[in-house]
This record gives structure tokens, C-alpha cells and sequence, in this order.
């Protein structure tokens, strides 16, 4: 008998129906001999409502009163689901993040998971329940409702499956699995069959939506299997598991588009060592993630120095940036949000050359500029005006997706 940790995401839960047709499934697996523990999200757009309504009764809602607010959404979706169960015969048990003791540090919003005990969870597989479980959430040591970030209910379902040594964890959600590009973008995108934990961690990072980028982190960690598929088919979906040969022949596995990004210069900034960390320290003690870094030699010993940061962070990062500038006599600072950053993702990249050199070509062959480049052992990111972002997925699907994994080609090494 396996144990198998499903969860369902806002979509799969959205409705009554679709609560329905979630039960069957479970009924189903517990049919086949596994024992499951499902986890949920709250029902499609509870949660933006929630945090809506927080906003309508003050512009800053106090972080812990938000909470315990928003987190009723998935004790909603428990119970229903709960309830669904026992009606079709099966014994079903929901719990709240307390009540599965997933303990958590104290940063409302996105607070970080310390422990989970299993204990309550084990009691009631062992004695013949399903175990419903609401995402998202947890408590602190002071007993406080905390929740884990937004989209962290596959977290939730990652981390009971870490514990809980389960044979699989099944991430469901309204695609079929991953795409080498979102299909809405690029048409020619297709679903993979595997993928590394590694790359899946970029594309999660980088704007693919299917999976949050902390559950891929945690599941790597743990060496948890991820099986990402469709609540609304039965079609196959994507496996993410560790690193093999057969993931090492495939160049580039995906291509993914983030548009919340923005573009911050320095420029005239003093060539000497501590500036940075006078430039950078504020930022990171305001809690804003800095993304890309690039900086260029300019006149007289000085040099631009150019970051990005996340379009909802611009406004305190610029605030922040214009600060430090004058503090260090910076000549000035420039800012633009109309950009977006595209990127290649594939373990095939850490043996072979020539994967850059397309890109930039297929890219200038549309006459996209490029803005800023970063890279990293598996991916390559570049920086372009957001009005060419969707054009440059397709581009670089066709040349590096369909055109590289079909096998090399001359001068590509």
C-alpha cells in the first residue's frame, strides 16, 4: 500500500462540481489500495477576494489580522471536500494547518516552515481516513495563524509528502503538465514527459506558473517524486524527479516569459570597494529581491550599475535607490517598467556550447534588442522591451526548443 499526497489548486476546487469530481478521484485512488492525504487550495479567486475585502477596510492591513483572514479560504475547500467524502462512503478527516501542527516562523505573509508534526496525520491514515488537508496555512510558536506565501499550498504538499515519506506527491492543476513554453504564447509548445528538479526550479523562478518555486526547492531537497497532470483529464503529466542521462540530451527543456519586471540604473557610480553593499543593504532590509545584476565601465573611474527588481517592488526599491545615490554622489538614477525578461532553461546546456550563440542570433535576426544577459549552468535570461516579450518565446522555442533538441547542428559546439 503506497501513500500518495495529491493536491488540488484553486481551479480544481472552484465549484461544487468541481469539488465532486475531485472526490471521485481520490475515491478512485483509494479504491487502487494507496492510502492519500489531499491537500487544497482555496476555491478559484476566494483568496483574492479575501484579500480585497482587507484592503476596502484599511490601505495597510495589519499582516496577522490578514491571516487569519485569508486563510479560511482552504478550511473552506477542506471541509467541503470532506464532507463530499464521507457522502461517497469513504471516512474523511480535515485539518487545519494547527490542528497538522506544520509550525511556521512568525512572517505573516510568507512565513517559512520549521516543522510538521505527523503524529495526527499518521493516527488518522492508520485508521482508515482520508486525510484533508488545508494548504497555505500554519501557526507560530505563539499560536498565531501564519500563511506560507502565495501559491503555497503545493508547499504545504510537498513538505507533509517529505515527512511523511510518501511514495509520490500529485500536483493538480487546470494544464496537463509542463510545456516547453506557456501554449497561450507559443503554439508549438509541448508537454514534457520528465524534468530535472533543477530545471523545474528555473522555471519556476522564472515565470512559469505550474509549480511554485519553494515546493520544487523542498522536493529537491528531499528527493520527493512530483507528478504534475490535470485535475479536469486523465491525461499523463510530467514527472519531476532527479537528474539523468536521458534529461542530459535535451538542450533546452523550456522557455518561459516573466513580465513583472522593471529596470533600475545608477549611473557615475565610484569604482570602489563597499558601494554595492551600501546600494544593495537597503534593499535587502526592505525585503525586495533584486533579480539580474550587470555593471559597465564609464567615464573618469566610474561605472552604471543596473538591477531589476520585481514591478511591484519599483516604487520603495527606486525610493530607496535615489537615497543611496545621493549618500555616495552618484551622477544619477534612471528607471523603466516596460521590460520583461525571457529565458531558456536545459541540464543539457552544462555540456554543450553554442546554445548562447543561437539565441542572440534568433533574437537579432527579429531585431529584438537585448538589455541585460545573466546565466547560470542551466539557464540564460535576457532583458527586452515587454512589447517584443511574446514574439521572443516563439522565436527562441523554434530555434532552440524544436530546432537544437533535434539534434546538433554544425558549429552549434
Amino acid at each position: 500500500m503506497a501513500l500518495v499526497v495529491q493536491k488540488y489548486g484553486g481551479t480544481s476546487v472552484g465549484s461544487v462540481d468541481r469539488i465532486k469530481a475531485v472526490a471521485e478521484r481520490v475515491r478512485r485512488t483509494v479504491e487502487g489500495g494507496d492510502k492519500v492525504v489531499v491537500v487544497v487550495s482555496a476555491m478559484a479567486g476566494e483568496t483574492d477576494r479575501l484579500f480585497a475585502l482587507a484592503r476596502q477596510l484599511g490601505t495597510s492591513p495589519n499582516p496577522r489580522e490578514t491571516d487569519v483572514l485569508v486563510s479560511t479560504g482552504e478550511q473552506v475547500s477542506a471541509a467541503l471536500l470532506a464532507i463530499r467524502l464521507e457522502a461517497l462512503g469513504l471516512c474523511a478527516l480535515s485539518l487545519l494547518g494547527a490542528q497538522l501542527r506544520l509550525t511556521t516562523d512568525s512572517n505573516h505573509g510568507r512565513a517559512r516552515i520549521k516543522s510538521i508534526d505527523v503524529g495526527r496525520v499518521s493516527e488518522a491514515l492508520d485508521a482508515g481516513n482520508v486525510v484533508v488537508a488545508a494548504g497555505y496555512q500554519g501557526v507560530d510558536a505563539l499560536g498565531n495563524i501564519t500563511t506560507l506565501g502565495r501559491g503555497a499550498s503545493d508547499l504545504s504538499a510537498v513538505a507533509l509528502a517529505a515527512v511523511l515519506r510518501a511514495h509520490r506527491c500529485e500536483i493538480y492543476t487546470d494544464v496537463e503538465g509542463v510545456f516547453t513554453a506557456d501554449p497561450n504564447i507559443c503554439p508549438a509548445a509541448r508537454k514534457l514527459e520528465r524534468i530535472s528538479y533543477d530545471e523545474m526550479l528555473e522555471l519556476a523562478g522564472l515565470g512559469a506558473k505550474v509549480l511554485q518555486a519553494r515546493s520544487v526547492e523542498l522536493a529537491k531537497r528531499f528527493k520527493v517524486p512530483l507528478m504534475v497532470r490535470s485535475s479536469f483529464t486523465d491525461a499523463a503529466g510530467t514527472w519531476v524527479g532527479e537528474e539523468d542521462r536521458a534529461m542530459e540530451n535535451v538542450l533546452v527543456s523550456g522557455v518561459t516569459l516573466d513580465r513583472d519586471q522593471s529596470k533600475i540604473t545608477l549611473t557615475g557610480v565610484e569604482d570602489r570597494p563597499g558601494l554595492a553593499a551600501k546600494i544593495f543593504g537597503p534593499i535587502a532590509e526592505a525585503g525586495i529581491v533584486v533579480d539580474m545584476i550587470i555593471q559597465n565601465a564609464s567615464a573618469e573611474g566610474r561605472t552604471d550599475l543596473t538591477f531589476t527588481v520585481s514591478r511591484a517592488d519599483l516604487p520603495r526599491a527606486l525610493a530607496l535607490v535615489k537615497e543611496v545615490a545621493a549618500q555616495i554622489g552618484a551622477a544619477g538614477v534612471r528607471h523603466e517598467d516596460q521590460v520583461a525578461k525571457v529565458s531558456v532553461v536545459g541540464c543539457g546546456m552544462r555540456s554543450h556550447a553554442g546554445v548562447a550563440a543561437r539565441m542572440f542570433h534568433a533574437l537579432a535576426r527579429e531585431g529584438i534588442n537585448i538589455e541585460m544577459i545573466a546565466t547560470s549552468e542551466i539557464k540564460i535570461s535576457s532583458v527586452v522591451n515587454i512589447k517584443y516579450g511574446e514574439l521572443a518565446v516563439r522565436v527562441l522555442h523554434e530555434a532552440l526548443v524544436s530546432g537544437l533538441n533535434a539534434g546538433p547542428r554544425e558549429g552549434d559546439r
